[in-house]
C-alpha cells in the first residue's frame, strides 16, 4: 500500500466520491484509511466530566484504499503511484503522470545502487 499519512487524496467512488481530504490514518492490516471529513457518521456519546454537553459527535470512519487516489502535488489531478530506485540505491514514491517525487520511502541499499562504468 504506497498511500502514506498526510496525502491529499480524492475519493472515487462511494457516496462520497469528489471529495478532498488529507489520510489521517492507514491501517495497512485491514487496508484501509481514514480521510479528512469523509464517510461522517455520528457517534452517540453519554454526558461525561470530558464530554459535559454529551450528544451526537461526528466523526470520519475508515474507507478502502482502492476507493481512494492521491492528488499530484504538482498538477493538482490525481494520479496513480509508482515506486523507483534513486542512483543512489535508494526508493521513493513518485507520481505516474508527473513524475513528481512523493518522498523517499527506503534508505540506500548498495545493490540497486547504479554502477558508473
Amino acid at each position: 500500500m504506497l498511500i502514506r499519512e498526510n496525502d491529499e487524496v480524492e475519493v472515487i467512488a462511494g457516496v462520497d466520491k469528489g471529495k478532498r481530504g488529507r489520510v489521517l490514518k492507514v491501517d495497512r492490516k485491514t487496508g484501509r484509511v481514514i480521510v479528512e471529513g469523509v464517510r461522517l457518521s455520528y457517534k452517540h456519546v453519554r454526558r461525561s466530566q470530558k464530554n459535559p454537553q454529551g450528544g451526537r459527535l461526528s466523526r470520519e470512519m475508515p474507507i478502502d484504499v482502492s476507493n481512494v487516489m492521491l492528488i499530484d502535488p504538482q498538477t493538482g489531478k490525481r494520479t496513480r503511484i509508482g515506486v523507483r530506485y534513486l542512483p543512489d540505491g535508494s526508493k521513493e514514491r513518485y507520481a505516474k503522470k508527473s513524475g513528481a517525487s512523493l518522498g523517499i520511502i527506503a534508505p540506500p541499499k548498495p545493490r540497486y545502487a547504479q554502477q558508473n562504468g
